[in-house]
């Protein structure tokens, strides 16, 4: 299987993305409206990071979209979660040529063989589901190939990294719902999750590790990020950390400036001022690159992917503006020593061997 090389004189693998936030961004922009808002067309204009032209531009091949809703939306997550799957939906039979839904590593295969963007769901926080099983299955049903245990506050079963912990980790419901993501060939993302659910989920699944947007916590001392203690038991699962972009989680600076607006959102419903009176603090593609150098470092290559977090993030790092922005990166790794085989292990052969895995394990 070949694709179109994007770094010049270097023919690389297509990107496997873990998580791109598009959906929500046409739910708050224009309710789900194609028309009003066609990204087929370059939307670099309208500030949105992706739109078809920039993802063939950074060589995606295939991209998890998320079908996120908010913690806030708690009472109502199940039926905000299913217009997110029906939006992608509506998104792949919208770009035919362009996209595919794909649920298996061999249907990611098929859709860039056919020249298309693979397509699959990922389901960021565990709200999503109201602590059923069947919603669970259900959402596996209708094509959802992560879920990721919580969001930015605990669910009733499982401890997040942004909240005070409830249950050490992970109730005994919570070790059930992992069991259930195991037997129905769905990876059990753990970005967003405590330090004790990291460790709890870990302890029960069969499947490989998986965190579809999370950067190293030894660079950047956030508790969105990975432990380099967890990061040797992604490498003993076989699994992957899909490497983040978003700059709070990259830099020090960084993260006090993106907690320093999450409370001004918080307190104040909008916080366009304070982000036009408080520019980010410097953050590059240098800044990406040094975390998935070291995730591979302490996990080895074999277990470090990209999971950019596009049209999730306020001022996305210098050089990384949004998903044309790929081969930016390999660039600067390839300056660093990566290899052409180094480069299509993190872009492509992980994530698809983890998907695949976690299918068959």
């Amino acid at each position: 299987m070949g694709w179109p090389a994007f770094v010049i004189g270097l023919p690389v693998m297509p990107v496997f993305d873990g998580h791109n936030d598009l959906m929500w961004a046409m739910r708050n922009r224009v309710r789900y409206d194609f028309d009003a808002l066609d990204v087929g067309r370059d939307q670099t204009a309208s500030g949105l990071h992706t739109d078809l032209p920039r993802l063939r531009a950074g060589g995606v091949g295939a991209q998890f979209w998320s079908v996120y809703v908010p913690c806030e939306l708690a009472d109502s997550a199940v039926a905000a979660t299913l217009e997110q799957i029906d939006a992608v939906h509506t998104f792949v039979r919208r770009y035919p040529a362009d996209l595919a839904l794909a649920r298996t590593a061999d249907e990611v295969v098929a859709a860039v063989e056919s020249g298309r963007i693979a397509s699959l769901l990922g389901m960021e926080g565990g709200h999503s589901i109201a602590s059923s099983l069947g919603t669970l299955r259900m959402m596996s049903e209708l094509g959802v190939r992560y879920m990721t245990l919580t969001h930015s506050r605990n669910t009733p079963w499982a401890d997040s990294a942004t909240d005070t912990p409830a249950v050490g980790g992970l109730s005994d419901f919570g070790r059930e719902v992992v069991r259930e993501c195991n037997r129905l060939g769905m990876l059990v993302d753990l970005s967003h999750v405590a330090e004790s659910t990291m460790d709890a989920a870990l302890d029960v699944s069969t499947a490989p590790a998986f965190f579809s947007h999370s950067s190293a916590r030894a660079l950047c001392d956030h508790p969105r990020n990975v432990p380099d203690r967890i990061l040797g038991r992604v490498r003993d699962s076989g699994g992957v950390v899909m490497v983040t972009f978003v700059p709070g989680f990259l830099n020090a600076e960084c993260r006090v400036w993106m907690e320093e607006y999450i409370a001004e959102e918080e307190r104040t419903g909008d916080a366009t001022a304070w982000l036009e009176a408080n520019p980010r603090p410097p953050c590059t593609l240098a800044d990406a690159a040094d975390h998935v150098e070291h995730v591979r470092e302490v996990a080895g290559i074999e277990h470090v992917g990209l999971g950019g977090d596009f049209d999730g993030m306020q001022a996305p790092p210098d050089g990384l503006a949004d998903v044309a922005s790929y081969p930016n990166l390999l660039a600067e790794l390839s300056r660093r020593g990566w290899s052409e085989a180094d480069l299509d292990q993190l872009t492509w052969h992980n994530a698809l061997r983890v998907l695949r895995d976690t299918e068959v394990h």
